[in-house]
Formats: structure tokens, sequence, C-alpha cells
């Protein structure tokens, strides 16, 4: 299950820079939430550069989730989050990805190479 989970968060990694995503950070949260297993989290240039994103992530990851792939969040709101159970995926545009901090707030956890 977690090399199931893994593969999955490198799939999305992939996918995001497939499509030009920026700065795509995977985080290993196994040990620090009850939530999920990862994080991934990516820029995108514009609404509709989040909006390709979101589509490749959920066309690449949908053979590995068997269709899941909850999409919250509008692009034009500059924040779009992709919920793969064991793999959350965090799109922002630059400024609302450093308002939020969220690498920040998981700083204890791994990221995978």
């Amino acid at each position: 299950m977690n090399a199931d989970c893994e593969r999955l968060a490198r799939i999305v990694r992939e996918a995001i820079l497939d499509k030009k995503g920026a700065d795509p950070v995977v985080l290993d949260v196994r040990r620090l939430s009850g939530v999920t297993d990862f994080y991934v989290i990516a820029s995108g240039g514009s609404p509709p550069h989040l909006r390709a994103l979101a589509g490749e992530v959920r066309v690449k990851a949908k053979a590995e989730t068997a269709g899941k792939g909850r999409l919250d969040g509008e692009p034009d709101s500059g924040w779009v989050v992709i919920d793969l159970g064991d793999v959350v995926v965090h799109l922002f545009l630059p400024d609302t990805r450093a308002y939020y901090g969220i690498e920040e707030l998981w700083s204890d956890a791994p990221r995978l190479p």
C-alpha cells in the first residue's frame, strides 16, 4: 500500500512537470498526518495553467486511483486541490502558494527526491 501511494505521488509530480508546472514538491506526511500519506504541491503561472495542470493530474492518476480525484477550488482563486485519497495535490498561483506556505506548515515532513 505505501509503495503504491508513493508511486502515485511520483506519477502526479511527473504529470505536473509534463505540463510545465513549477517547483513541484512531494511531502511524505505518513508519520505526521492521519488524513493522507503524501502532499504534492506545485505552482502554475495563470488560472488556465492551473486548470491544465489539474486536468493532467486527474488523467494520469485515473488508472492508479480507480477514478478517484475529487477537485475543489477554482483556478481563478489561485488554489486548486485534488484529493486522490492517499495523495492530496495542491496547485497554486505563485503568490497564493507563498501566502499559505503549506511547505512551511509541514516542514518536518521528508521530501521525496
